[in-house]
């Protein structure tokens, strides 16, 4: 299974980016819980269990998807130090 990244950007397979805040354990279950915050629109933060954050994405029901996660971990070099010196 997949570890998550906490402060990690994550693309949804429909195309969005989300901000993973933390994992959780939901009070009632004790299951894992993904904490998540939309980067677009309101800003709003959002909750799914662990294993559907991670789970692969339905290609029978969205054949046209090509990520193969539901929730994939973004790359984002900084660009910081392209501008040292000037």
């Amino acid at each position: 299974m997949q570890k998550i990244k906490i402060h990690g950007i994550y693309k949804h397979f429909k195309g969005d980016y989300y901000l993973v805040e933390d994992v959780a354990k939901d009070c009632n279950t004790l299951e894992d819980v993904v904490i998540y915050r939309k980067l677009y629109e309101d800003g709003s933060c959002w909750v799914r269990p662990l294993k559907d954050f991670l789970s692969e994405v339905d290609h029978e029901k969205y054949p046209k998807v090509k990520q193969k996660n539901r929730f994939e971990l973004q790359n984002i070099e900084s660009v910081k130090d392209k501008f040292k010196g000037e």
